[in-house]
């Protein structure tokens, strides 16, 4: 159970970087069961399934957070399902990635 609660911390302090580095509505992402953002610039999407949409499991999404360039590998296993024309978030993923990664060596330098 703690494990879990870990596990949707870390899920949903990644997605509101992500709400804050892509504000917009043109994307879902989806992290079930944990937490589904709408993220990117584009066209508002306001009821119904919407153009674009990326699924995947929290473990994909903290990978992703550690290693973007992985991003068409996990696509092509399965891991993460993408569709829709502004679906492929790879370069969103490398930028969240290096904050994260910038925000982490703070803490460890004690800044």
């Amino acid at each position: 159970m703690k494990k879990d609660l870990e596990i949707k911390i870390r899920v949903k302090q990644i997605l509101k970087v992500i709400e804050e580095m892509a504000p917009g509505r043109a994307v879902e992402l989806r992290i079930p069961p944990y937490a589904a953002i709408q993220c990117v610039e584009g066209g508002n999407h306001r009821r119904g399934t919407p153009p674009n949409v990326v699924e995947m499991d929290a473990q994909t999404l903290l990978k992703l957070s550690k290693s973007p360039q992985s991003w068409d590998q996990l696509c092509s296993e399965g891991s993460i399902s993408a569709s829709g024309t502004n679906s492929n978030l790879a370069e969103l993923f490398t930028r969240v990635s290096t904050l994260i990664s910038n925000f982490n060596e703070g803490l460890s330098d004690g800044k």
